[in-house]
């Protein structure tokens, strides 16, 4: 084998693991109380933007079902990751708050976080590895 060949050989391989395709996340939201309204799921890869549900990574939107609802996310590439949810009972798109800062509906964050004040990205942050998929349970609070 020449030596070109052999760099072509590195570099398309290269390349290639570049371009590979992520893997399946798939999120289990447990203790949804009852079946009103929606469960929305939103992946954050950047600290900065974490929370502000316009600027996920990848969002999601399921009817809610009392007990476990299951979101799967394809082809997530590796990184670093966190994930916040909510159970969206009067479906008006957004997590209700009382006083602008206590949440009146159930939510939930990647790695069940003890919080006081509002969440951080460090908090709930999880490595997703580019080889194998995933799988975190969250546990829906009210």
């Amino acid at each position: 084998m020449t030596l070109r060949l052999v760099l072509t050989l590195v570099a398309m391989a290269i390349g290639q693991a570049a371009f590979a395709e992520g893997q399946p996340l798939m999120v289990k939201l447990n203790n949804i109380e009852h079946d009103r309204g929606n469960v929305r799921v939103a992946l954050f890869d950047d600290p900065k933007t974490f929370r502000k549900a316009d600027q996920a990574f990848d969002a999601r939107e399921l009817p809610a079902k009392a007990g476990t609802v299951t979101v799967v996310f394809e082809d997530v590439p590796a990184g670093q990751y966190a994930v916040m949810a909510y159970h969206d009972e009067n479906a008006n798109g957004e997590l209700d708050l009382r006083f602008g800062m206590f949440p009146t509906e159930g939510y939930g964050l990647s790695n069940n976080p003890k919080v006081m004040g509002p969440p951080a990205f460090e908090d709930s942050r999880f490595d997703m590895q580019g080889d194998k998929p995933r799988e975190i349970d969250i546990d829906v609070h009210y």
